[in-house]
């Protein structure tokens, strides 16, 4: 029995879903996409009294720890060294953060006894959450696809700017033509006003349309503030410094739009995820 076979027969165990799965993305890098999942989860602890766990799951260039002022310490690969999952947690501003998927094809070396042992882990850590948010890698791999896959929905962040709109397209047709998958919700940052957003929002929206025949939802729009700006380059939270800025005022919108809509919760989210990831 092949790697890969042998991780599909070891996940089909069910767990039973108590969390909602948000998977964030975008096409590029620099459009603010990690900058946003660190003050939508605070947001959510704190202002909306939400269970939230972060997944720093951007392979290449983790960097949530960058944003929280931290230092990026254990993560998920300490599992695989048989380190338990609460002491691989890290437990900033309200929230939880799991960090370390630098080393998940590390995975696929070890034997199935230690692969179960983590999947179980993860499923249990889980569902102690309302909410588990996943922070991608910017642009399209499969890692990144496996990740939108696996969850109830996803965010894709893109910018007004061209290229920025031009890679968030490509990354939804990508995903929709290979996989069918089409679960899209959008955020546009960086706004000069409402406006410049909808209006980029609409763009995407008409392409999505009439070139895949598929519906994607604004989930609202965020502007590029001063305050914001400042806090970024001070590695602190806007919405903790600043909780009457322009930018924290939508984001509370964002984030009581997501409150209201009544979802299924998620179900073998890890068993889809490392299937997935098996290249089955």
């Amino acid at each position: 029995m092949d790697q890969a076979s042998g991780l599909r027969d070891l996940v089909a165990q069910k767990s039973t879903g108590n969390s909602k799965f948000i998977a964030i993305a975008s096409g590029k890098g620099g459009v603010g996409k990690t900058n946003f999942a660190v003050n939508f989860s605070y947001l959510m602890a704190n202002e909306f009294k939400k269970k939230i766990l972060l997944i720093d799951a951007d392979i290449g260039m983790a960097n949530v720890h960058l944003f929280l002022n931290r230092k990026a310490k254990k993560g998920i690969k300490d599992l695989f060294s048989g380190e338990k999952i609460d002491d691989v947690i890290t437990k900033v501003y309200g929230f939880d953060i799991l960090m370390g998927f630098s080393g998940i094809d590390d995975l696929f070396d070890l034997d199935d006894i230690s692969i179960q042992s983590i999947i179980n882990q993860l499923n249990e850590i889980s569902n102690r959450y309302d909410f588990v948010i996943i922070d991608t890698g910017a642009g399209i791999d499969e890692k990144v696809s496996a990740f939108l896959r696996a969850s109830n929905k996803s965010y894709i962040i893109t910018t007004p700017e061209p290229t920025a709109m031009m890679d968030a397209y490509a990354l939804m047709k990508s995903i929709y033509n290979i996989f069918g998958y089409d679960k899209f919700k959008v955020i546009v940052n960086m706004c000069r006003s409402e406006q410049e957003g909808e209006n980029t929002y609409n763009k995407l929206k008409v392409s999505c349309k009439k070139f895949l025949g598929i519906e994607i939802e604004l989930l609202g729009t965020l502007p590029f503030t001063n305050n914001l700006r400042q806090s970024v380059r001070a590695q602190k939270l806007i919405t903790m410094e600043y909780p009457k800025d322009s930018y924290t005022q939508n984001l509370r919108k964002i984030c009581q739009q997501e409150l209201s809509l009544q979802e299924p919760l998620e179900e073998n989210f890890w068993k889809k995820l490392f299937t997935l990831m098996g290249k089955s």
